[in-house]
């Protein structure tokens, strides 16, 4: 049991190493990543709903 906690410590220890280790992005770099993504969610949201709307209106008209 005791080479287990002591597996378990140097396993935590490493991952608080790895941590100190991220770079993280400044406040202004997350700002324009998020707007950037926000973007192009809503661009192919768009282009998506068009196209279901496209293909519905082409089912109905053939089908209808």
């Amino acid at each position: 049991m005791g080479n287990v906690f002591k597996q378990l410590v140097r396993v935590f220890n490493e991952v608080k190493s790895e941590i100190f280790k991220i770079t993280w992005p400044s406040r202004q770099d997350l700002i324009g990543t998020t707007i950037i993504v926000c973007l192009i969610t809503v661009a192919f949201a768009v282009i998506l709903g068009g196209m279901d709307a496209a293909f519905n209106f082409l089912i109905r008209n053939i089908l209808g």
